[in-house]
C-alpha cells in the first residue's frame, strides 16, 4: 500500500551552502538522507515531497553549520499482510520465485506457488507444474497475496517479504485468466496447446 505520510526533522546546513537558496539546500539533504531507505515503522520511502523550512535555524557550538526545522511529505510503500499485489517474476530459483512489488521484491516459496508438484528446469530458468504444466518463469505477471513481512531499517534487500499464490484467483496472470473463464463455464485453452498456438 502507497502512503503519504507529514514529517518533521530537523536539517543541518552545511556551511559551503550558505549562499543556495534554503528550501533547495533542505530538500537535497532530505532526499539523501530518506530516499531509498527502508524505515521498519513505514516501509521502503519513495520521494520526499513539499519541503517547508523554517527561517530561523540554530548554532550549536562546535559546529558551523545551522540547525533548521523542516516539515515535509514522504511517498512510502508499506506492505500489508493480507494485501493482493501484482507484480513481475524476476527472479526463479528452486526454492521459489522473486517478484518485485513496487520499490521491494518479495519471495513465493516453491511451496505457496501451486497446488501441483512443481519441478524445476534449470535450463529454462522456470518452475513447471507436473499435472497442470503450467509454467512460471522470469518476467511473467503475477498476483500474490502476502503472508509475511519482516522489515529491517536500511537498505530493501535486508527486509523480507513472504506471498502465496495458492489461493483461488492468484497465481501468473494468465492463469487468473483461465480460472475466471472456468468460473464463467467457458472453454479454456490447456496451457500445452496456448504454447504451441503461439509458436505457429
Amino acid at each position: 500500500m502507497y502512503k503519504l505520510l507529514h514529517m518533521n526533522d530537523v536539517v543541518r546546513i552545511p556551511p559551503e551552502k550558505f549562499g543556495a537558496p534554503l528550501e533547495q539546500v533542505a530538500s537535497e539533504v532530505l532526499r539523501t538522507s530518506y530516499e531509498g531507505v527502508v524505515m521498519r515503522e513505514f516501509g521502503a520511502v519513495l520521494a520526499v515531497l513539499n519541503v517547508t523550512v523554517s527561517s530561523i535555524g540554530k548554532i550549536l557550538p562546535g559546529d558551523g553549520a545551522i540547525f533548521h526545522k523542516t516539515t515535509f511529505d514522504l511517498l512510502v510503500y508499506t506492505p500489508l499482510i493480507q494485501e493482493v499485489v501484482e507484480g513481475e517474476v524476476v527472479e526463479v530459483t528452486d526454492f521459489g520465485v522473486f517478484v518485485r512489488i513496487g520499490p521491494m521484491d518479495g519471495l513465493v516459496h516453491v511451496s505457496q506457488v501451486m497446488d501441483d508438484f512443481i519441478t524445476y528446469d534449470e535450463k529454462r530458468g522456470a518452475l513447471i507444474g507436473k499435472e497442470s504444466q503450467r509454467v512460471l518463469e522470469k518476467a511473467i505477471p503475477v498476483r500474490a497475496r502476502i503472508i509475511t513481512v519482516s522489515l529491517s531499517g536500511g537498505a530493501s534487500r535486508s527486509s523480507k517479504i513472504g506471498m502465496t499464490m495458492r489461493q483461488p484467483f492468484l497465481g501468473a496472470m494468465s492463469w487468473v485468466e483461465e480460472d475466471l473463464k472456468k468460473a464463467r463455464g467457458e472453454p479454456v485453452k490447456k496451457a500445452d496447446e496456448k504454447a504451441s498456438n503461439e509458436k505457429k
